[in-house]
């Protein structure tokens, strides 16, 4: 047992043991995802998430020392959300043609985002740090985390909650609006983008590639207007 101990240790200090254990972590996540025949309760990035949450509590390793391992799956977040461009123009064409709804769409999503969340939060009595953390909860990683600091929140609890909020986006999005009698592809995958950004727009893409390409739209927009909204909405809770 000591010998197995001292072999962990070792290997925990090692970036590749956290990077291997994060894409293992994911396929175990997306083999469960289609063997239920890509169920949308059965997310990938939630089996991955809880899978990587138990190893770390069992092994008592930081979070910082697995992020250390894992940060090149961050650092790809950046190149993969510019890589949305490209579905995004090719329905070019689509987005011009629904341009005055969709830019409707974006202000009121965006602004019930963050009032919603900062409604509730200080409802219940939440300091400023949490408020500051769970403003910018819509918007896509990278931004939501810059948001976050600028605002004097904690980047660690602004990353939990982005995930947090895009898991239950990707979730509830399909029969939320299947109840909804929504069957507009442009309408569904905008909403995902602007609720869930990138883990919401992922599902988008799994259902229906046009709904893909506007939820990547409605990613990218509201992670601009969240970072113009944030600061001046949350200033109305101080």
């Amino acid at each position: 047992m000591t010998d197995f101990a001292e072999i962990w240790s070792y290997l925990s200090r090692g970036p590749l043991l956290w990077l291997t254990a994060t894409l293992a972590a994911y396929a175990l996540g997306d083999a469960c995802f289609r063997a239920a025949n890509r169920a949308p309760i059965v997310n990938p990035v939630l089996i991955a998430v809880a899978c990587l949450a138990a190893l770390l509590h069992l092994t008592a390793t930081p979070y910082a020392t697995y992020f250390e391992g894992a940060q090149f799956v961050h650092f790809l977040l950046g190149p993969a959300t510019i890589s949305l461009a490209l579905p995004l123009w090719e329905n070019l064409h689509r987005v011009r043609r629904a341009a005055l709804p969709l830019g409707a769409a974006l202000l009121a999503g965006s602004f019930t985002a963050v009032v919603s969340a900062l409604a509730v939060a200080r409802a219940m009595g939440v300091d400023r740090a949490v408020l500051a953390s769970l403003a910018p909860k819509s918007a896509t990683a990278p931004v939501a985390i810059g948001i976050s600091q600028s605002l004097g929140g904690s980047p660690t609890l602004t990353a939990v909650l982005v995930i947090l909020t895009g898991i239950i986006g990707a979730v509830v999005a399909t029969p939320l609006l299947n109840l909804l009698g929504l069957k507009d592809w442009r309408a569904r995958g905008f909403a995902v983008g602007v609720a869930a950004h990138g883990i919401g727009t992922a599902r988008a893409f799994q259902v229906n590639p046009t709904a893909g390409a506007f939820a990547g739209l409605g990613m990218g927009l509201n992670a601009i207007l969240t970072a113009v909204l944030a600061p001046i909405v949350l200033a109305w809770f101080l």
